[in-house]
């Protein structure tokens, strides 16, 4: 798409719709939901939801917070001249201190057959960069802020275009770079971050294809075939990012430059476009397709967003995960059910886990659509959150294993790209958890946490205390400097039937698939108590295998704990009763099968899934 075909941006900053988002309960007050159209423009179009700040949300799960703490201490205590090691060498500058090692190293003579130390030299670098400015705004640490205005200070000097013709994923490692510089500025406050974005701009675009190339095609003629895995078509979200943060028209058309219109325009008309693709880039690249409509208005990009996203879904394991061997299959085939015994390389979790909270997150905000938000909660607590901890010489958790003997083993390469996506998923869970409109405040991630903003000149504060999503009650307590009407709308769970919702004990039921919306003048003290009921349910692999089924109760699967196959029927798992507080037990003829969520699981082996008799 050119320049001279973009929809204007104006065309989406309209009044606040999200018509089909919300359920009223009934008996409080409600505001209007109509769509309103732009002025002088019969075209209806939504105002996007806004994110909160990380700094306004305070999580009180130990889960969430070991995560962010336990990532983050990692890169605190990454040598600096480690990190520059493989910029400065690919340079021809000096390169003092400690290799790295694992895929973060930088060697000529790396043999691409092996996957192995030298696959992806600094690649995770602007990702370690924008995690610490996240970790600063969340927490103000000025250690964390220091450290990166120190490390841009050090990139800056290896800035030259050699770097990106020694590299084997030269559009990968920039779209990372402006990650982590526009971050940088953004939440650490760096005042030189985009004047060496700048600079890593003039140096990158002589040694990138001048538009978007697929996973597998070449451009580089006399390379091997393993630079032709590069991601430009990943570019332009953050390109168009770098462009909404002030960094300059050129953010903007470069975004545009790169959009990889083939693939959406496929997606766009209805046409499943994933099968054989690269899993996490392609779903990644997805989230360009957002950022193409929030910068420039393109309903198309949106439609190829949301049909990819559906097509995303149906070919979806019951944990959210996706891409068995890191690759999308076509919907309606065999290729999912037949990874439960042919690969234990089920799902690539960190990134993505990132690159789905990414592309609900973007959906919710645009559409209001709760199922979004369903999606997101299913991802967080059966994949990442049962991820094992980054360790400090670079072990990280690649798969999620969903073959029926499963387990939870590290990445046989040291840092692999999901140790870039790790860190950035652990900080962003306060910005998944709310959401704000005009009128108050999106409740979406049930995690105990506190929210503190400004509503109509009022400072307000709501916390939220549960054992969600082990327990079905979750309670809301606000308090307020005074008096403030605003509307509290709650993610109802399209498993929640029989949901209900209550405002200082007057309690009605409460839509499943919906946002129950709570609107009324709140006063200190004033509670909310929503009941999620959390009956036990089965999904089936896919319609052809109706009798290989996971077993879930509310958001979470639970997974059989057995080194063997137990013959089992589909009332046996119905009847499932808690054997503590985070694990259950399911009667069979042979005996008992313990069932725990991803999050309890450690070296025991494991089945997602179960055949039923």
């Amino acid at each position: 798409m050119s320049p001279s075909h973009a929809v204007s941006r104006r065309r989406f900053l309209q009044s606040i719709t999200l018509a089909s988002a919300a359920s009223v309960i009934p008996g409080w007050r409600n505001s209007a939901w109509a769509l309103r159209p732009r002025s002088g423009s019969s075209n209806p179009i939504q105002t996007p939801l806004e994110e909160f700040s990380y700094g306004d949300v305070a999580l009180h799960s130990a889960l969430h917070e070991q995560q962010l703490q336990q990532t983050h201490a990692v890169l605190m205590d990454l040598s600096e001249d480690s990190l520059l090691k493989p910029f400065r060498q690919m340079v021809g500058q000096a390169a003092p201190g400690e290799d790295l090692g694992g895929w973060y190293r930088y060697d000529p003579n790396y043999d691409w057959h092996t996957f192995d130390a030298g696959f992806a030299p600094s690649a995770t670098f602007g990702q370690w960069v924008s995690a610490l400015a996240r970790v600063h705004a969340i927490t103000g640490s000025q250690a964390a802020r220091a450290k990166v205005l120190r490390l841009n200070r050090l990139y800056a000097q290896t800035i030259d275009g050699q770097f990106y013709e020694n590299n084997r994923f030269p559009a990968y490692c920039y779209d990372k770079l402006v990650c982590g510089l526009i971050d940088a500025h953004k939440f650490a406050g760096d005042p030189d971050a985009r004047s060496i974005l700048q600079k890593t701009t003039d140096a990158a675009l002589p040694h990138l294809p001048k538009k978007a190339i697929e996973h597998g095609q070449s451009w580089r003629p006399g390379k091997d075939e393993s630079y032709t895995w590069d991601e430009s078509y990943t570019m332009p979200e953050n390109l168009f990012l770098a462009y909404q943060r002030g960094a300059g028209e050129r953010y903007r058309a470069l975004g545009v430059q790169y959009l990889n219109e083939p693939f959406f325009d496929r997606l766009a008309a209805g046409q499943n476009d994933l099968a054989g693709r690269h899993a996490y880039s392609h779903v990644n690249s997805l989230s360009s397709a957002m950022q193409a409509y929030l910068t420039l208005g393109s309903e198309k990009h949106l439609r190829a967003a949301k049909n990819g996203f559906d097509m995303l879904a149906a070919q979806s394991f019951a944990t959210g995960g996706w891409g068995p061997d890191e690759t999308l299959r076509a919907t309606g085939s065999a290729d999912v059910y037949d990874s439960l015994t042919k690969t234990h390389s089920g799902f690539e979790t960190p990134c993505g886990s990132y690159a789905h909270f990414k592309l609900t997150r973007y959906l919710l905000r645009v559409t209001g659509d709760p199922r979004y938000g369903d999606s997101m909660e299913r991802m967080m607590y059966n994949t990442i959150l049962g991820a094992k901890p980054l360790e400090a010489d670079g072990r990280t958790f690649y798969y999620s294993d969903y073959n029926f003997k499963g387990r939870k083993v590290y990445s046989t390469h040291r840092w692999p790209c999901c140790s870039g996506t790790l860190p950035q998923v652990a900080a962003d869970y306060r910005i998944n958890t709310y959401f704000r409109d005009a009128g108050g405040v999106y409740v979406n991630l049930y995690i105990p946490s506190t929210l503190r903003w400004t509503q109509g000149g009022a400072q307000v504060a709501l916390t939220q205390k549960s054992e969600y999503p082990y327990d079905a009650h979750v309670q809301f307590e606000v308090k307020v400097a005074r008096a403030t009407e605003f509307a509290v709308n709650l993610r109802i769970p399209a498993w929640a039937e029989g949901a209900s919702v209550s405002a200082n004990g007057k309690r009605e039921t409460a839509q499943a698939g919906s946002f129950a919306r709570v609107q009324q003048h709140w006063k200190n003290g004033d509670r909310i108590d929503v009941e999620l009921p959390m009956r036990t349910r089965l999904e089936a692999i896919d319609p052809q295998h109706a009798d290989t089924v996971a077993l879930m109760v509310g958001p979470i699967v639970l997974f059989a704990i057995t080194d063997a196959e137990p013959k089992v029927t589909r009332a046996q798992l119905l009847a499932a009763k808690k054997a503590g507080a985070q694990s259950w037990q399911v009667e069979t003829a042979s005996g008992a099968v313990r069932m725990l969520p991803f999050t309890a699981i450690g070296e025991e082996e494991y089945s997602t899934y179960l055949r039923v008799g």
